[in-house]
């Protein structure tokens, strides 16, 4: 019997040997990464899993917004070069609504993601939905997307960032909430058919996550309708509402807060065509411009107006392959002359 419980108190022993040991690695590890909060910092340490997914978050939403502006005068180059975690861009500009919403989308959607794969400890499949409609045989099983845990960890860790208490702050935790608000709304419900020959005599239903390059799509939208805010403070202390300067044609301006599901911004987009640290702008000089298009993408356009520079290019590459049995594969080379226009 002595056997046994000191057996019991050898293994109590290394499980926690272990538990400090991991704790310990945690908080070093989240110590050493640059941006974070102090309360980034603790949330990274209960789960150090889940922030190898926000961290892929942060580049999804990186990526989708330099996909959207693509052909813009910004075009989200220098968002996140520094710190994956830390403030983005100083000026409250529209600009600035979309990179914050952006970014919560995509950390809400790869922690979503991850808790569906098995990769983080806390989480995993969403098993709240268990009733199926009457009118259609199906029912609810697979592995549904766990989206209000994506929101919640992110909104704790995304928010955790925001201490200042200002104007700023609540228009920043206002299109935190727009981004992951998102990827709730676009779940989408898969169905997989089950019976004899391939018939659907049964179905088997999950909610499972868009592609994200619709999660962008929606957010540009909003982008380009985007409203101006101004923050006032009363009683219940400092709160945002729409610009007065919209309502000056209004007999009784009142005073209308945003829609929850709308992104806002504070300061007019700063000029984008001259390079500019303080603004954190990059300018436009040296970008490739469509010299025949009428978009956003052409010269006229992108160039602001100082005309742009041509250059003849030739280049060689391999064309033509053929594989040859057995086993070699021949190629023709073949000359290629385009020419590209860049920005003066």
């Amino acid at each position: 019997m002595w056997k046994i419980h000191n057996k019991l108190l050898i293994y109590l022993l290394w499980i926690m040997e272990i538990r400090l040991v991991s704790s310990f690695t945690s908080v070093m590890l989240c110590g050493r990464i640059p941006g974070l909060t102090m309360g980034q910092r603790q949330l990274c340490s209960e789960m150090p899993d889940a922030l190898i997914a926000l961290g892929e978050g942060q580049q999804l939403g990186a990526h989708e917004c330099q996909h959207q502006f693509r052909g813009h005068r910004w075009n989200c180059s220098e968002v996140w070069q520094r710190n994956v975690f830390s403030h983005v861009i100083p000026i409250a500009s529209r600009e600035a609504a979309y990179t914050y919403a952006i970014a919560s989308a995509g950390a809400a959607y790869s922690v979503t993601a991850a808790c569906a794969r098995g990769n983080i400890s806390l989480c995993g499949c969403d098993v709240r939905h268990k009733t199926s409609p009457p009118p259609e045989p199906w029912k609810w099983g697979g592995c549904s997307a766990d989206v209000e845990f994506g929101m919640r960890y992110t909104r704790k860790f995304m928010d955790a960032r925001e201490l200042e208490r200002d104007s700023r702050t609540l228009m920043n935790l206002h299109n935190n909430r727009v981004g992951r608000t998102l990827v709730k709304k676009l779940l989408r419900t898969d169905c997989k058919c089950h019976g004899v020959s391939g018939s659907c005599v049964m179905k088997t239903c999950w909610k499972s996550l868009p592609p994200f390059r619709l999660i962008g799509e929606k957010l540009m939208q909003k982008y380009q309708k985007a409203k101006t805010v101004q923050a006032l403070r009363g009683k219940r202390g400092l709160r945002l509402v729409l610009s007065r300067k919209k309502q000056m044609m209004a007999q009784k301006p009142s005073l209308v807060a945003p829609k929850r599901m709308e992104l806002i911004y504070l300061e007019a987009s700063p000029n984008y065509c001259e390079r500019n640290i303080q603004t954190g702008t990059v300018g436009t000089v040296g970008r490739i411009c469509n010299h025949t298009g009428h978009g956003p993408q052409s010269c006229d356009l992108l160039c602001c107006g100082r005309g742009h520079n041509t250059q003849h290019i030739q280049r060689s590459q391999q064309c033509r392959c053929q594989f040859h049995w057995c086993c070699q594969v021949e190629c023709e080379v073949c000359d290629e002359s385009y020419e590209e226009f860049t920005c003066k």
